[in-house]
């Protein structure tokens, strides 16, 4: 690495190397994250599985992926950021390969939904925000912006494929492509990701060489340090803020549309590759529109951001019922609208954290608030799965997601707006 590090100094901060490594690490895992999308309905047709017994594995797994999270960046403070990686990238790889042998429910349950949702915890956002506060004293918000749309590209080169795969081969050969493209990523995270700017000779982006090079934090149960941050967090007004409208984000997009949308297709008559395509485009879209929101947030009001980001999504939400029902323009006017905003959240939020909390802490208490992003996943997929079995429609769902997402746009504008107040007040 360092022999690497060399090798670019002077061209392009080795920074950017890393911001690409955890990319692809973020790109497997938004791939394996989707999968369960597209086994949906081959497991309901092969395995005669209900889609509320499919969901409650989905559900667990985005639960589990968001409580994971506080954890893995205390385990990354504790043993380090490659060490932390490298196990769960071993685990997500021998898990989602064990899926291709299972033939019950509770399998699913067990290998989908605990094992490999907590893998995926530890490759989530909590990630990003320790590798971009580490790296990073500048350009913050465009490269978290970078890093979250990795959730996008994975769609984008996943969906359609492993769709394609599935109406073919059936979905035994989906997961074992899915395990062998993060057994890829494996080696590239160990040559590539350093555990501090420090260990290749360099300073994070931006900071100059006067400043002093503080001491790594002291070794400490990461435990002990997760409910240690959540129990200070949790007496702020500002945790709870950032916690719920992330709720409302994750119920909004991996939970509801990530999981559903494509078996949402299927009951109006559209093809498994048909809706991925569509799902994927909107990750084509979201690319843009969370690298953009990464450059606006280093730039602007992150409150103001938010309250668009969330009023927008939720009216799309409620359009996408009838826009089932408009020839031509009606899915595509969704999948563009909606793409652009769907982890757009994402660069506001850890600035408001960072903001709040310090860049030392903040890691871990965004990795709580992901946990938010992720019980409100877990809320959605099981539900709307409930509400089609009893309904036979996605419709109430799709309404009840558009108007959570209204109500977030209103009380993200009081996040942190105490501290702005008081120093507007000081002047």
């Amino acid at each position: 690495m360092n022999l690497v590090a060399k090798r670019l100094d002077g061209r392009m901060h080795y920074s950017w190397v890393v911001v690409g490594v955890v990319f692809l690490v973020l790109l497997a895992a938004a791939g394996t994250r989707a999968t369960p999308s597209v086994m949906m309905v081959p497991l309901e047709r092969q395995l005669g599985w209900s889609r509320d017994t499919i969901s409650l594995a989905i559900s667990i797994n985005l639960a589990l992926y968001g409580l994971t999270g506080p954890f893995a960046a205390a385990a990354m403070q504790r043993f380090g950021v490659r060490p932390t990686l490298l196990a769960a990238l071993a685990t997500l790889a021998a898990g989602v390969g064990i899926s291709s042998m299972m033939t019950k429910p509770w399998q699913m349950v067990l290998v989908w939904g605990v094992m490999v949702g907590s893998a995926t915890g530890v490759a989530a956002l909590t990630l990003s925000a320790t590798v971009i506060n580490r790296w990073f004293t500048t350009h913050r918000g465009l490269a978290m912006g970078i890093l979250s749309a990795s959730s996008a590209t994975g769609q984008l080169i996943f969906l359609p494929f492993l769709a394609s795969i599935s109406e073919q081969h059936g979905w035994r050969p989906v997961v074992l492509v899915v395990a062998a493209a993060v057994l890829i990523v494996l080696p590239v995270v160990a040559w590539l990701l350093p555990e501090r700017p420090l260990c290749v000779g360099l300073r994070p982006v931006g900071e100059s060489a006067e400043t002093p090079t503080g001491a790594p934090p002291a070794l400490k149960n990461p435990i002990k340090i997760a409910f240690g941050t959540l129990a200070m967090a949790s007496k702020t007004r500002d945790f709870w803020l950032l916690f719920f409208s992330f709720f409302i984000c994750g119920a909004s997009t991996n939970g509801y549309i990530g999981t559903h949308f494509i078996a949402m297709c299927s009951d109006y008559g559209f093809t498994q590759v048909q809706g991925a395509t569509l799902l994927a485009t909107m990750g084509i879209f979201d690319l843009v529109g969370t690298t953009l929101s990464g450059w606006l947030s280093d730039r602007f009001n992150a409150r103001y951001l938010l309250f668009w980001y969330y009023g927008l999504r939720g009216l799309s939400l409620i359009y996408l019922p009838y826009a089932f029902g408009i020839d031509f323009f009606g899915l595509p006017v969704f999948a563009v609208f909606y793409g652009l905003d769907w982890i757009a959240t994402v660069p506001p939020t850890v600035r408001l954290v960072t903001d709040v909390y310090g860049k030392d802490t903040a890691p871990i208490v965004f990795g709580w608030v992901v946990a938010g992003h992720q019980l409100g996943a877990a809320f959605a997929a099981l539900g709307a799965g409930m509400l089609r079995s009893s309904l036979g429609s996605y419709t109430i769902a799709t309404m009840i997601s558009g108007g959570l997402c209204l109500f977030a746009a209103l009380f993200v504008l009081r996040i942190n707006l105490t501290k702005r107040l008081v120093g507007v007040a000081a002047n």
